[in-house]
């Protein structure tokens, strides 16, 4: 019985692909142990009393494990509070960031119009800018930008909610259109001419013809977008003054003294508001892989 070999006839070393597969699995082991090990130890000391980690350090292990911290972090920052801020944040500029950037992709990739590569160029570029370039200019146009009263308390969108949701929704419109866009031109064009012949106008091709196919992407970029936003720290400690409308994230720093600062008290907070990303990609976690997965087994 002759050796089985390759298509090109080179010999199958069935010993050496069982190697290179342990060291593949060995090598992501060791990342996934380098990447999980911060987080397992902030779950490790927000479980130690303070007391015991200034008599033996933040690197000892001893027995003593309580649940006291996060009643602390729950009562002392009363994250409740902030917990209702980050909703009224995220879930607007969510949905409003979708629901934008599956218009302006359903008009760039369905269309063909002169500027339709340049604006899409565009929103692209829109990614790649820091968005400490524009901190000066961004905060004194948030001071002296005048905003309806309903919307704003004091007229401007500087330390308003409505003006933290329009700095993402700006933010994170390019990337979302950039990634529907890309799926929608992989949907059959003859979808779009049987309902213009069916008589259905642009709204109602983009609403019930193309949307209903893209809801594999939109719940991918829904958990992303969730997740970029609630963990959003810079734009709300910049363009927000009063400490009671701040985002969870940002009212972590209730949780440090002035002179003092307890690391057991603020690894307890950080876990609880790590609670809810965990509760949003573990509910859509099927519709997430699909939406990441969409064209990988297409040759």
């Amino acid at each position: 019985m002759s050796a089985a070999t390759m298509p090109g006839g080179v010999p199958l070393n069935r010993k050496g692909i069982r190697w290179r597969r342990v060291a593949l699995h060995a090598f992501l082991l060791a990342a996934a142990l380098v990447w999980l090990l911060p987080l397992v130890w902030a779950l490790y000391t927000s479980l130690r009393p303070y007391s015991d980690t200034a008599t033996h350090g933040y690197v000892s292990f001893t027995g003593v494990l309580n649940f006291d911290n996060y009643v602390r972090a729950w009562n002392d920052a009363e994250l409740i509070r902030y917990f209702v801020n980050t909703i009224i944040i995220v879930v607007p500029a969510v949905i409003l960031t979708l629901l934008l950037a599956s218009m302006a992709a359903f008009t760039l990739a369905r269309f063909s119009w002169r500027f339709n590569l340049a604006m899409l160029m565009l929103f692209t570029a829109g990614n790649l800018l820091p968005p400490q370039v524009i901190i000066t200019p961004l905060f004194r146009m948030y001071l002296i930008l005048p905003f309806p009263k309903p919307l704003s308390d004091n007229g401007l969108l500087y330390d308003q909610y409505v003006g933290i949701i329009l700095i993402h929704v700006a933010f994170q419109l390019g990337f979302c259109t950039f990634v529907l866009a890309n799926y929608m031109k992989t949907l059959p064009k003859e979808l779009t001419e049987a309902a213009v012949v069916d008589g259905a106008h642009t709204f109602q091709i983009y609403w019930k013809v193309i949307m209903p196919l893209v809801r594999p992407p939109l719940a991918a970029l829904a958990v992303l977008e969730f997740t970029w936003i609630y963990n959003d720290f810079f734009w709300a400690l910049l363009l927000m003054r009063t400490g009671s409308k701040l985002p969870i994230t940002s009212a972590l720093n209730n949780l440090k003294g002035q002179f003092f600062v307890d690391n057991n008290l603020i690894a307890a907070g950080s876990v609880i508001v790590a609670i809810p990303t965990l509760i949003v990609f573990f509910a859509a976690q099927r519709q997430f892989i699909s939406g990441l997965s969409l064209g990988s087994t297409k040759g």
